[in-house]
């Protein structure tokens, strides 16, 4: 028979239980100063990035509609570049494929990089062995080189950008979700379940994955950081994006030549990527802290 004491001894141990819990990280995120300041501007940029085109005062690929390399005026509030097109129409549409390309790559990379690296710590002996060192040979080659060897075997199109950025990041997040693995599979949840008798995939999506979400989750934000970045690099390099489509980075590298004459075809782009940049850091270093005091540790390859 349950008697008051025992009820009031059980509620109160699940408000301790629940005080005790870490807080979801999302609401770590915006508990913290760095965390709420990355949202905040990554709000404004995905903003620009989402709905900037319907603001566009011109189209942002027309020529001529302004004097070539000519600064801030009335009707031109960033001034025009070296073809006279407006650079304002050209900054709120460019910033599309430098925040997607990203998104899905790095997605990408973390489903079948983390489900690489689940099985691998899971089943042990040759097929961690076998997937541990394909991690090292693909880490093993520079970025830049895969890259390289991609477009010249495939052509420059977002598919391959994609693949290849997915290829650069898979081994490092699956080396990632192979260490938090091997730390929760000797729990008792895992001997549980085999006990039970579930398969290997129920086992690793059911058990294991939901206890290592949250330092790949951190890890994530941070790759996604490292990605958007590399994108940006590979359009200015002339690797990505391709004149005349407006991208930030290709916005960069057309107004280095007349940086004197109209500075801002320059670095506004810039500017637009480093705010990018910051608020994705700015987030992930939150995500990242969040994890440590769950007694949880991220150290990115």
């Amino acid at each position: 028979m349950t008697t008051t004491s025992d009820v009031v001894g059980l509620t109160t141990a699940e408000v301790v239980e629940e005080e005790g819990r870490p807080p979801a990280a999302w609401r770590a995120i915006l508990a913290s100063t760095e965390g709420r300041i990355g949202v905040g501007i990554g709000a404004a940029v995905l903003f620009v990035i989402i709905f900037g085109r319907f603001f566009t005062p011109y189209p942002p690929n027309a020529v001529g509609i302004g004097g070539a390399t000519t600064g801030p005026s009335a009707a031109h509030l960033l001034g025009t570049d070296s073809l006279g097109r407006d650079t304002l129409s050209r900054l709120l549409v460019g910033g599309t494929h430098i925040i997607v390309i990203p998104l899905i790559a790095v997605s990408l990379a973390w489903l079948l990089g983390g489900t690489l690296g689940m099985l691998g710590a899971y089943r042990g002996g040759t097929v961690d062995a076998v997937i541990a060192r394909g991690f090292d040979l693909v880490m093993s080659l520079p970025p830049l080189l895969i890259v390289l060897v991609a477009i010249a075997a495939l052509g420059t199109s977002n598919l391959v950008l994609v693949l290849t950025i997915m290829v650069v990041y898979l081994p490092r997040m699956g080396r990632l979700v192979r260490g938090a693995t091997q730390a929760v599979i000797t729990n008792e949840y895992v001997a549980a379940a085999q006990a039970r008798g579930e398969r290997t995939r129920a086992i690793l999506f059911r058990e294991v994955l939901p206890n290592i979400m949250a330092p790949t989750a951190a890890d994530f934000a941070l790759r996604i950081t490292y990605a958007v970045i590399f994108v940006a690099t590979l359009n200015f390099l002339g690797l990505g994006v391709k004149p005349p489509n407006a991208d930030w980075g290709v916005m960069v590298a057309d107004g280095r030549g007349y940086i004197n004459l109209a500075p801002l075809g320059t670095l506004a782009p810039a500017a637009a990527i480093a705010l990018l940049s910051i608020a994705l850091n700015l987030i992930a270093d939150a995500l990242t802290q969040h994890v440590t005091r769950g007694g949880r540790e991220i150290v990115p390859l």
